[in-house]
């Protein structure tokens, strides 16, 4: 990425520690000065026995990255992977730069630095070598933890070299050499998340299972609507209660990610501490969320897709194409609210001293976290330490902090510290949702069938007058920046209801839009999907800089993917039968090009199920850890077929759904089978977690439209609202 560079040292002076060992980029814990681990960088460690710690920076929630981090730099450092344990780095952003898990950025911002790091610490060792061996370094090379002198046959393991290693100076990164990416023989092997066997075994090693001593359990009772006003509570009851040990009230601070006013239970058990809210006589002015439900907004939007919304693209001249067309498309569609539902609930401990505070959170942004905290509580930035501790699951809902301030308030006001813990459905009754959307779009087909114009209207919402966050419209899609004429307008409405980014945000909605009407319009033109969208490709040539997220749209990639996947699909050889359907979708998303294609069956009710999924992305020129790669699709790719049967709706202001049975998550037998195949491009990498997700969501609308002849333009997708349309 243009805007991370390589500017800080990742190594400082060595420090030689009793024992032989050293320390170098940090002071040494008690458990490295006394295993005498000699720290190299800011990220490894390399003991006498040969074992090399290295510290994955970056928060876990299920994506892969504290093995592919690590893996980066093992393969650098040439050791075995069998002599790496990996650690979670502590929040230290002036020594590891951002620390954050979003935008699958993790990949394009730390691929250069980590192999850096590692080839750096390669070169000390090398050099140290040469000393031992009394030869010039050019006649060494490193094998899986050990110098070797093929001349004479000798060798000389790391962890022998390692307090001679320390004293060679640190090599300039910028000029450090790399290997060549074919000579690489742990990058692009499949190796299991370092944390799976703890996961199988049930090991505590999440956020939920955390522990600190003379640790209270806490439960927060918050407003039903966001930021109405407590008026009453029978706090005096629920301090009588078992287990019980405080009970008092937060006011809010009229801060969208900070405390809303609240009772909070402190309790010897979370049980005890949930049982007393169950029996609070609380009561709210919720008076300013009258005016805030989903039949309101549903109103709103019709009202204002009649009329004409704020211009975000303009090109070509799309009035006089779309007079001009032999034919015209037309169609509205609509998606609703969902929320995050990470399987591990919003969480967080913490712990309030003379000191500062300290919190362990499975947080997607630790330090932002940190900030808020800080600036929530009113104490010094520096007084804050947080501990990154693995999330089961985050999707976007984990950037949001807004549990880690309650818990901190909570420990600062009781003495004591507290695990904060939210049930299922406090989880989704104030989640930070993705927000829905409507659009009228229309769209102008030429003499022989070719796609001439695109205008598109979409309605999404605000707050304080801005677009919310999450809802944003962005301008560049595949169908708008092939065709020559193009405008897209926008319009707000504006709601109190927190916003926030869901795995692929915007993409994940839009390319459901844009993608099943590119398909209306296929269809319309009498053309195969394929070859619609291959025609458009020729066409058009390379497009402008899609959704501002890097490189431009490189439409000759997403042509060698479309290709790709017809053949791996057997499209032109699909025979469906009755009540089965195939569908076509792509989409450029967060720096990966994915084309994906869903085969489909619905049943005489309406009940529809997916049979297969063929997906092929392109992420660049290398997949760093297949497994975790593979692992991220399939997760995508389920992650989006459960988002078809989900929605949030709203009753003054009230989140009407509250657990799994009204927000359903797809069961295993539901799973269909998922073929994944990446094709390998000159580009640098990139991440994986959101690109996959945007094209099945309209592959599979597509595949219904196939099978039963109902375009799918309104979700959620249930059987009756099918078997109804059928």
């Amino acid at each position: 990425m243009d805007d991370v560079k390589i500017s800080r040292r990742l190594f400082v002076s060595a420090a030689v520690l009793a024992g032989g060992g050293f320390v170098m980029g940090f002071g040494a814990s008690p458990s490295e000065a006394q295993s005498a681990a000699a720290r190299l960088t800011d990220y490894v460690a390399v003991a006498p026995d040969g074992t090399v710690t290295i510290r994955a920076k970056n928060p876990e929630v299920g994506q892969g990255v504290k093995t592919m981090l690590p893996m980066i730099i093992a393969e650098e450092m040439d050791v075995d992977w069998a002599q790496v344990r990996v650690e979670t780095a502590p929040v230290d952003e002036k020594t590891y730069g951002p620390q954050f898990a979003g935008g699958s950025l993790t990949t394009p911002m730390n691929y250069e630095t980590m192999r850096r790091a590692g080839a750096a610490a390669r070169a000390m060792f090398l050099q140290a070598g040469a000393e031992a061996l009394k030869v010039p370094v050019a006649e060494l090379s490193a094998v899986k933890g050990t110098v070797v002198h093929k001349a004479s046959g000798k060798k000389l393991s790391y962890g022998t070299l390692a307090t001679a290693a320390a004293k060679v100076p640190v090599p300039d990164l910028k000029t450090v050499a790399l290997k060549d990416p074919k000579t690489f023989t742990l990058i692009g092997q499949f190796k299991g998340g370092v944390d799976s066997p703890k996961i199988v075994r049930g090991a505590p090693i999440f956020g939920i299972d955390t522990v600190v001593p003379g640790m209270k359990y806490a439960i927060l009772a918050k407003p039903p609507v966001y930021g109405a006003k407590l008026k009453s509570a029978n706090l005096d009851d629920i301090r009588k209660l078992p287990g019980v040990a405080q009970v008092f009230t937060l006011e809010g601070k009229g801060d969208f990610h900070g405390i809303q006013d609240c009772v909070a239970i402190v309790a010897d058990q979370w049980w005890y501490a949930k049982s007393a809210r169950d029996q609070l006589d609380i009561v709210w002015d919720e008076a300013i969320g009258v005016p805030h439900d989903t039949a309101t907004y549903a109103a709103q939007a019709e009202t204002l897709l009649t009329g004409s919304g704020e211009p975000i693209r303009d090109k070509g001249d799309v009035r006089t194409a779309l007079a001009a067309a032999a034919k015209t498309v037309e169609a509205v569609y609509e998606t609703p609210f969902i929320p995050h539902v990470p399987l591990e609930p919003q969480n967080c401990t913490a712990r309030v001293t003379a000191d500062g505070i300290e919190i362990w959170a499975p947080t997607q942004s630790p330090g932002g976290g940190r900030r808020l905290v800080a600036q929530t509580l009113g104490v010094p930035e520096e007084k804050v330490t947080v501990h990154m501790v693995r999330g089961g699951g985050g999707f976007g809902r984990r950037l949001e902090n807004d549990y880690m301030v309650e818990a901190a308030a909570v420990a600062q006001k009781a003495g004591v510290p507290v695990k904060l813990l939210w049930t299922r459905e406090d989880d989704i009754a104030y989640d930070y949702f993705r927000p829905g959307n409507y659009h009228r779009l229309r769209a102008g087909l030429d003499g022989a069938g070719g796609l001439s114009a695109y205008q598109a209207h979409g309605v999404t919402f605000a707050r304080g007058g801005k677009t919310a966050q999450g809802a944003g419209i962005t301008p560049d899609g595949f169908a708008q920046i092939t065709v020559p004429n193009y405008r897209l307008e926008q319009s707000l409405i504006e709601t109190l209801v927190p916003t926030g980014y869901l795995r692929a945000p915007s993409s994940n909605s839009l390319a459901y839009v844009h993608e099943c009407f590119l398909d209306e319009v296929a269809h319309a033109a009498g053309k195969d999907p394929f070859d619609f969208r291959l025609h458009l490709i020729e066409t058009a040539g390379k497009g402008p800089a899609a959704e501002g997220r890097g490189p431009d749209y490189d439409l000759k990639r997403l042509k060698v993917i479309l290709d790709t996947l017809r053949t791996r699909s057997g499209w032109d050889r699909r025979k469906p039968a009755a009540g089965e359907g195939f569908g076509l979708a792509t989409y450029f998303s967060h720096r990966g090009y994915f084309a994906e294609v869903a085969k489909v069956r619905v049943s005489p009710d309406g009940t529809w199920r997916v049979l297969k999924v063929w997906v092929v992305g392109d992420v660049g020129s290398q997949i760093i850890n297949p497994a975790g790669a593979i692992n991220q699709v399939e997760g995508s790719v389920i992650d989006g077929i459960g988002e078809l049967r989900q929605a949030i709706t709203f009753d003054k202001g009230r989140a009407v759904q509250g657990n799994f049975h009204e927000v359903p998550l797809m069961r295993m037998s539901e799973a269909p089978h998922i073929d994944t195949h990446f094709v390998l491009s000159d580009n640098p990498p990139t991440g994986l977690g959101e690109p996959a997700l945007p094209p099945v969501i309209p592959a599979v609308c597509n595949a219904i439209f196939a099978a039963t002849g109902v375009r799918v333009r309104k979700l959620p997708l249930t059987p009756e609202a099918l078997a109804k349309k059928a």
